[in-house]
């Protein structure tokens, strides 16, 4: 049965049934994290990797980034290589996760007014779950209903709409009646794709105007009046 939460304030009355957030760049500024590992895992394998290239995997899945690594790297891709750059660089993730990771601005507020309101609260990340566990340790596992993590799709990984979908089939709700928090653009496609309106906070890097997106400099100060507004 689809669930739906009425807020206080300008958007009152408005149904919105969840809320469905990701996770690097939009709730924890984890992308720095990632740079060191990716760059490292470049000269690891005798090369180097661009800004330019770097900016390409932002909000990718470890199988796409293993495989542009090769490509770009002018390696064989193979499994067993694949699977070695793989283990490196979650062995060297987990290590810059284990610290408390730096929030972005207005995300810790965002995400207790949300909780408060009793809206419920997906997280929907394209970081494997061992990863994913680490960065709960800071972000708090108590604001999430449910959470998707990038090995948990069977392969369907962000720009495809599956991981949007898998959170609101385990909500019980109606993509239609949530709005997805994202920075990246494979984050952005995945949501739209879903059927979800997509409240977009770049980061890193640029995402394009289209259907169902609204833009935001910064999470700060905003509620969940704010997200049921963007229904309409």
């Amino acid at each position: 049965m689809t669930q739906t939460s009425t807020v206080d304030g300008p958007g009152a009355g408005t149904p919105i049934a969840a809320v469905l957030w990701d996770m690097d760049g939009t709730l924890v500024d984890t992308e720095k994290l990632w740079d060191v590992a990716l760059y490292e895992v470049a000269q690891w394998l005798g090369g180097e990797l661009t800004e330019a290239q770097r900016a390409t995997l932002v909000g990718s899945n470890m199988e796409t980034t293993t495989r542009f690594l090769l490509g770009t790297l002018g390696k064989p891709d193979t499994p067993e290589l694949r699977a070695d750059i793989a283990s490196w660089i979650r062995t060297r993730t987990a290590a810059l996760f284990g610290d408390a990771l730096p929030w972005r601005p207005g995300a810790h507020e965002a995400l207790t007014a949300v909780r408060a309101a009793g809206i419920p609260s997906a997280l929907v990340t394209s970081t494997e779950r061992e990863l994913t566990e680490l960065a709960l340790n800071t972000i708090g596992r108590e604001f999430f209903d449910v959470t998707v993590c990038g090995d948990e799709v069977g392969g369907r990984n962000k720009p495809d709409p599956e991981p949007y979908l898998l959170a609101a089939r385990l909500l019980g709700v109606d993509p239609a009646r949530c709005v997805a928090v994202e920075d990246s653009p494979p984050g952005t496609e995945s949501a739209v794709a879903a059927g979800c309106t997509v409240l977009v906070v770049p980061n890193d890097v640029a995402v394009d105007p289209g259907p169902r997106r609204v833009f935001k400099e910064t999470l700060v100060g905003l509620s969940p009046a704010d997200l049921a507004d963007l229904l309409g």
